[in-house]
């Protein structure tokens, strides 16, 4: 339980502060995964094309698809955390304002008859 008795204690304003940063950060790691994709392409195989070479590159290889395909992974993993935190606070707001609404129609102590006891007599 949260400070205030409450038992769920979501702070919507420090979750909509929080989400972009996610967002930031997945643009920043694509970005980045750019400038490795451009960089390993310009630098070709330096490694040459004789039996040495091609073992390093048959080695080395798989291993920058893997990495790449893995920072791929990252990248959407933080676009997705983004998006949810925003349909997360967006959803918390709509739920409470159907719950507001739920409860601004009971009455508590009346009844359909008008009296205060609530057993309708």
């Amino acid at each position: 339980m949260g400070e205030s008795g409450e038992i769920l204690d979501i702070k919507i304003a420090d979750i909509k502060s929080t989400a972009p940063r996610f967002h930031h950060e997945s643009v920043a790691l694509a970005h980045a995964l750019t400038k490795l994709r451009h960089g390993l392409a310009a630098a070709g195989a330096p490694w040459g094309d004789d039996e040495q070479g091609e073992k390093f590159h048959k080695l080395y290889g798989p291993h920058v698809k893997k990495m790449e395909h893995a920072t791929q992974i990252l990248v959407d993993g933080l676009a997705s955390i983004h998006d949810a935190m925003v349909d997360m606070a967006d959803g918390h707001i709509d739920n409470e304002e159907l719950i507001r609404g739920m409860f601004s129609r009971v009455r508590i102590g009346h009844d359909d008859k008008g009296d205060d006891k609530g057993d309708g007599k």
